[in-house]
This record gives C-alpha cells, sequence and structure tokens, in this order.
C-alpha cells in the first residue's frame, strides 16, 4: 500500500473542474458584505459571470496584468473568497427542493477583481474585471455534498500577507446553494461541471478605509472549514 502515493510537494495541483462550460457567480449575496457598502439587501440574487479562462489552480499564481498596455492595466485588484458549488447533473427549471441533487460537490475561489473596471471602466460592466487571466483561484478539490454536514454554516476566511482580512460564515449568505440553483436554472441550462461562486462577505479591499489593493509579491489565502484552503501568490 502507498506504492502509488505522490508527495504533495513535488506536485502541481490543478483546478478540480479546469474547463467547465460556465462559471456564475453572485454579487452582494452577504448580508454583512452588503452592510460594509451602505447597500440594500438584494430581493433577487444578482448574477455575473468570469470566463472559464480565469480558472487557475489552488496554489498557482495570480498574474497581476500590469504588463498589459496602459490605460487597460487595472490598479486596483482585490480578492474575495467565495464558496463555489459545482453542478453534477443536468438541469433547466430545477426546483429549489430539489436543487441540491444537482450539486456535486463544493470547493473554495477566489472571486480576484480588478475595481478600477468592475466600477469604473467598461460601461460599469462586471465581466472585464472579474475575468483577467488566473483571476479564478480553484481548488484544492471538490468534496462531495454528502461529505458536507450543513454547507450554510461553515466559517470563510481570507488573509492577506497572513493577516485576516474576511472572516465570516456561510450561514450568513442572502440566497443559499438551493435558491441559487433554481434561480440560475430559470435561465440557463445547468451542465455537469458548471461552477457557482455563490458571493463573498465583507472584509474586501475596496470598502476598507483607506482602500487597500494587491500588489506584486502579496500572498492571497482563502479557507472554508471541511473545504480546504488555497493559497495564491500575487506576481
Amino acid at each position: 500500500s502507498g506504492q502509488h502515493r505522490v508527495l504533495r510537494a513535488t506536485a502541481q495541483l490543478l483546478a478540480p473542474v479546469g474547463d467547465p462550460e460556465k462559471v456564475i457567480c453572485v454579487g452582494l449575496n452577504y448580508h454583512d458584505h452588503c452592510q460594509e457598502q451602505g447597500v440594500k439587501v438584494p430581493k433577487e440574487p444578482l448574477i455575473f459571470s468570469k470566463f472559464p479562462s480565469a480558472i487557475t489552480g489552488p496554489f498557482d499564481d495570480i498574474v497581476h496584468p500590469q504588463d498589459t498596455t496602459p490605460p487597460l492595466s487595472p490598479q486596483e485588484l482585490d480578492w474575495e473568497v467565495e464558496l463555489a458549488a459545482v453542478i453534477g447533473k443536468r438541469g433547466r427549471h430545477i426546483e429549489e427542493a430539489a436543487a441540491l441533487e444537482h450539486v456535486l460537490g463544493f470547493t473554495v475561489a477566489n472571486d480576484v477583481s480588478a475595481r478600477d473596471w468592475q466600477m469604473r471602466r467598461n460601461g460599469r460592466q462586471w465581466l472585464l474585471g472579474k475575468t483577467f487571466d488566473t483571476f479564478c483561484p480553484l481548488g484544492p478539490a471538490i468534496v462531495t455534498r454528502d461529505a458536507v454536514a450543513d454547507v450554510h454554516n461553515l466559517w470563510i476566511r481570507c488573509s492577506v500577507n497572513g493577516h485576516r482580512m474576511q472572516d465570516s460564515n456561510t450561514r450568513h449568505l442572502i440566497f443559499g446553494v438551493s435558491a441559487l440553483v433554481a434561480w440560475v436554472s430559470r435561465f440557463v441550462t445547468l451542465v455537469p461541471g458548471d461552477i457557482l461562486l455563490t458571493g463573498t462577505p465583507a472584509g474586501v479591499g475596496v470598502f476598507r478605509k483607506p482602500p487597500v489593493f494587491l500588489k506584486r509579491g502579496d500572498e492571497v489565502q482563502c479557507e472554508i472549514e471541511e473545504l480546504g484552503t488555497i493559497c495564491n501568490r500575487v506576481v
């Protein structure tokens, strides 16, 4: 036994899903995140997306796109630890009561965001600021649904250079996983491998006073209880 094991230090862990058909994201989905920016709690889920090409491994680098041609290079990179659900069963118009049956499991994501492009440029459409290459670290593994006692009661945290920036619990989600799966499936067919990022809690850099943004050399660690830890260096 053990003869086919590989030492963790000698292996590069890839994202558990590297090329999904869709990466679906949810904005303003924690009560404390709405509170920190002084906005009302949404009555319906706020849905946006990232391109699958943004996905990178759980311990791979986040590339700060400063080498793109000015004035295109973003300056305001931010972190967002998120619970991600991985779809395991195809469905459209899924009933909320049956929605979890369509979820294979869960993993940790960092919805890296260029706030200048998200909030002021590109007509304030969020897509470009969210979807630079490497802006979706994912992993370290998919924890199957049956292995998680209660996905809506997990602590969720993010640290930058060892300093705790986000510290919350998934019980503060406004729309839970079942509600999100049911809602999104009213618009699009969900297929196995689709990734659903469920939103971030309070503590992001842009709403700090003064704001704090990621720079090259920073190390961002995102962790969720029972799901594990991802850690990415900004280069």
